[in-house]
């Protein structure tokens, strides 16, 4: 599958994750050594966050929520193993919409895309 492929199920999992509360199609997407980090302009230093925390606690607290992401840049690297994924992610929460400038590491892991890190800025 092609990382546009991948980015479209991606968020199409984020999407049924926010109707069921369940985050285990979005977890399937992610490396087990998965690191993210989130943050916004009052944030300093943001925390990591791993493979293990609790997407579903987040799921749970957005209610009537949907996210989109729109793509600027995909630049392969280590001969295709890899791929650096820059974008502009957009969650409309209960009809309001919050905007993020983002960076993901796709690496490849057994023949499949997962996602090695991602880096959310939210803008405001």
């Amino acid at each position: 599958m092609e990382i546009e492929e991948v980015l479209v199920e991606y968020f199409k999992a984020w999407n049924k994750g926010f109707i069921t509360k369940n985050g285990y199609e979005i977890r399937r997407f992610m490396s087990k050594q998965f690191v993210g980090f989130w943050a916004q302009s009052n944030i300093i230093q943001p925390d990591p966050y791993y493979h293990d925390y609790d997407l579903d606690g987040v799921l749970k607290q957005m209610d009537h929520a949907e996210k989109s992401f729109e793509a600027v840049s995909i630049t392969e690297r280590n001969n295709g193993e890899e791929c650096l994924v820059l974008g502009k992610e957009t969650n409309v929460i209960s009809g309001l919409p919050y905007t993020a400038q983002c960076m993901f590491v796709w690496r490849k892991e057994n023949n499949e895309w997962k996602l090695l890190r991602e880096y959310i800025e939210l803008e405001r």
